[in-house]
């Protein structure tokens, strides 16, 4: 059988270990969008965190088995289309992620001085998309909305000392700009509670601990919470209980002092509060502060959902960044897509209506849960098409040609593929780079370039 996948994050990759590993005679093709491999392994997770993108390793065994192959700067839906992947595949998997954010919705988002969780990462960790983002960094109050992790890194990066940056991945210009920041101060934003936070106790004990920069949490926010949280989870416990920990400490003095005049770098979390409207400065030109709803907590736990009093609270801030989840994108008409919920409709990653169409990871179950979340639901997709080729559910008695036709079509539209050997030589011009400059690579951040860099 010839299966083909679409998207090379971990989604894809996943989906086509387990693919391999469990069919002896199974050959699967790799289709990526841009030329280099790896979606959020390589531009979602934080340079500051490199133990995390170890799977690349494992990923770059399965693209050198003989039965897999790599095709990138290969856009789906454009270059070549789902039904004509279909014709050349026995079976097709989708697991293309989220290449957008959900909207605040809101009155002044669209002010200079505002941008996206996904567009900063993206920013920051060289995503070709976003390198011409340029944000404000020149006032000294920075907000973000939203209570994840991706907030947290974002905020960890905002206020990191230089000198450990240095020794990442961050792109050169954006370290570039970090170093002439302003920002002193971060406050993290959520519609809800304490116990209604998506951070992990890993994120916050790391933002607790970084170097220079102090933590500022009101001790009013979690009266009552011992109790409140003596049947929740263990995760979920330990969390709160570090929350209120650090709230409860007192600053210490002696850091200031040691610091010298210079007040320290600071971060806090601000609870049920939601974003109204983003506050324009006087000439109306970029955004100067944000306008929020207080709100009241109706339900307990997970479920609880956040009302507005009524009450209204202004905080002075010159740059908004908002970190609200990430969403997909129908990718071809030919292709059944849900767009409230933004996912492609499926039990347990087979598309609905469509037969031998498949998909996995964000596009199929939404933008939620971290890499090991993503490799469970691969292999769950991965599991559903092996069982319907078992049970006869697909027909493999025609033969597909696969990237054969898959070639020739690309070709008659322009378009020339890159290999993992490709990607290969880039990965080495990037190392060396890196060498060069003390880090651990120095990412290329335009397609062209890497093109040039294969001869292309």
């Amino acid at each position: 059988p010839r299966v083909c996948v679409v998207g090379s994050g971990p989604a894809g990759f996943y989906t086509a270990q387990h693919i391999l590993k469990h069919h002896g005679g199974a050959l699967v093709d790799i289709y990526e969008k841009l030329p280099v491999p790896f979606g959020l392994v390589r531009f979602g997770v934080a340079p500051d965190h490199p133990e995390v993108k170890n799977v690349i390793n494992t990923f770059t065994q399965t693209a050198r088995s003989e039965r897999c192959a790599y095709y990138g700067n290969v856009t789906v839906g454009r270059d070549v289309t789902v039904p004509e992947l279909r014709q050349a595949y026995h079976a097709v998997v989708l697991s293309y992620g989220a290449e957008d954010n959900r909207v605040l919705g809101i009155p002044g988002e669209n002010l200079p001085g505002v941008y996206s969780a996904r567009a900063f990462v993206g920013w920051y960790n060289g995503l070709p998309e976003n390198q011409d983002l340029k944000p404000d960094l020149s006032c000294e109050t920075a907000l973000i909305l939203g209570h994840g992790n991706v907030a947290l890194d974002i905020a960890r990066i905002l206020l990191s000392p230089l000198h450990l940056l240095r020794k990442t991945d961050i792109t050169d210009s954006s370290l570039a700009a970090l170093a002439c920041s302003k920002v002193k101060r971060v406050w993290l934003v959520g519609r809800r509670g304490p116990l209604q936070v998506a951070f992990t106790i890993k994120e916050l004990r790391e933002m607790i601990n970084l170097p220079g920069a102090r933590a500022v949490l009101d001790p009013a926010d979690f009266t009552g919470l011992e109790s409140a949280v003596k049947d929740a989870s263990r995760p979920r416990k330990r969390l709160t209980e570090l929350m209120i920990k650090t709230a409860l400490e007192k600053p210490v003095e002696m850091q200031v002092a040691a610091a010298g005049a210079a007040a320290p770098r600071e971060w806090g979390l601000k609870f049920q509060r939601s974003p109204q409207e983003v506050l324009p400065s006087a000439d109306g030109r970029r955004a100067r502060g944000i306008r929020m709803a207080l709100t009241r907590l109706e339900g307990s736990g997970d479920s609880a959902k956040a009302i507005p009093t009524g009450d209204v609270e202004e905080l002075e801030c010159g740059l908004v960044l908002s970190s609200i989840g990430y969403r997909s994108l129908p990718l071809d008409p030919a292709v059944p897509f849900d767009s409230q919920r933004g996912v492609i409709p499926n039990s347990s990653g087979r598309v609905e209506g469509v037969p031998g169409l498949y998909c996995s990871g964000w596009v199929k179950r939404g933008p939620t849960g971290v890499i090991i979340t993503t490799m469970n639901d691969s292999f769950d997709t991965a599991q559903s098409l092996l069982e319907d080729l078992h049970g006869g559910v697909l027909d493999i008695s025609p033969s597909r040609e696969g990237f054969g036709l898959v070639e020739s079509i690309l070709h008659s539209r322009g378009v020339r593929p890159v290999s993992f050997s490709d990607w290969e030589k880039i990965d080495a011009a990037e190392v060396a780079r890196g060498k060069a400059a003390g880090k651990p690579r120095e990412k290329i951040v335009d397609p062209a370039e890497m093109l040039r860099i294969i001869g292309h």
